[in-house]
């Protein structure tokens, strides 16, 4: 596993023609997935930190596009999470739509809104929301893992202490995936065509900058662009310090996504001035700082997450993380089940 790992995360480094691909396309969800988790701090346990688990988060960042295809309602239901359509004044949509400032709570209400407003969700999307319940996702991972991880070490019935072991084990192997699944919409929302109605050349709205309206426009800027320009030592390199003060879920992605829609312009003038071209490296440079945004958020998130876990709640009867750390509550029914 550990050459595998080492092979897989060296590949980002460097660069070889590649197929078609939806998104960031298979390397720049990789790079995202990959210096994220090689970002995170020592404070973060080891299962989730180190080269196995960055080429594993990196190969699994990339699993929400490689199950497009399983038909209806499957693929209608995922298809609309990569992306939210924002207009030129962040409505979704149009000016009928709510503000992204003033997202419902849940996602059933965002649907009943935008169904009332006129605006089909599928063609809206739903970005936000996948982000906030895959964040939610992996604070449930860790909090599981700490009360395991704590209840193992002091664990003296054999068999219960091997049933922790296992499910600890289990648990770990759910968090890696359930930070790919969150690497990947994390990556799509850096990407700023995903995030904004002009999402594949202009379109039909005022266009006074005459900027293009080429059907190709996304296809071009993702998969083989950014595997030829985009290295993951420079994508390291471009992320920002953690920001981890302040945060509350909705308003703090909903930042995030607002600083990925105000890169549409930037983008579109870059385009504009043939910045994309092979090797010019002013679209290379916007590139990888999109994709090095998505990086960082990702490991805020995790981090985030982490620290949230500690105060969270879990199994049934519920029982508190801090609780069973401290040895004030055997978790055992809560954990395996009374029934």
């Amino acid at each position: 596993m550990k050459r595998f790992a080492l092979a897989a995360v060296a590949m980002l480094a460097v660069a070889v023609p590649a197929a078609q691909v939806d998104a960031w396309g298979s390397t720049g969800h990789r790079l995202v997935g990959v210096a994220a988790v090689r970002a995170l701090p020592d404070s973060l346990p080891a299962f989730i930190r180190g080269m196995d688990a960055a080429a594993e988060v990196g190969e699994i960042s990339r699993e929400p596009d490689r199950s497009k295809g399983g038909g209806e309602p499957h693929d209608r239901e995922r298809d609309t999470a990569h992306f939210v359509d924002l207009d030129d004044t962040g409505h979704i949509m149009n000016a009928n739509g709510m503000s992204i400032d003033d997202l419902p709570e849940l996602k059933s209400e965002y649907d009943a809104q935008l169904l009332a407003a006129g605006i089909k969700v599928n063609d809206a999307g739903y970005l936000p929301y996948a982000i906030m319940d895959g964040w939610q996702q992996l604070v449930r991972d860790f909090a599981y893992w700490r009360v395991l991880n704590a209840i193992e070490q002091r664990e003296t019935d054999p068999a219960k202490r091997a049933w922790y072991r296992e499910d600890r084990l289990r648990r770990e192997a759910l968090t890696r995936r359930d930070m790919g699944v969150l690497s990947h919409y994390v990556g799509d929302a850096s990407q700023p065509l995903h995030m904004s109605i002009h999402f594949n050349g202009w379109g039909d709205y005022p266009n006074p900058e005459g900027f293009t309206n080429s059907r190709r426009t996304h296809s071009m800027f993702e998969g083989g662009y950014i595997r030829r320009n985009v290295r993951l030592d420079a994508v390291e390199a471009a992320m920002p310090a953690p920001a981890l003060e302040g945060f509350q879920m909705k308003p703090s992605i909903v930042a995030y996504l607002k600083a990925g829609v105000g890169q549409v312009i930037p983008f579109y003038q870059l385009e504009k001035a043939g910045a994309f071209a092979e090797g010019d490296a002013r679209g290379a440079a916007f590139a990888t700082e999109r994709v090095a945004a998505g990086a960082a958020e990702l490991r805020d998130l995790t981090i985030l997450a982490w620290q949230a876990s500690e105060t969270a709640s879990v199994g049934w009867p519920a029982v508190k993380v801090a609780d069973v750390q401290s040895g004030a509550v055997d978790p055992w029914a809560s954990m395996y089940g009374e029934d």
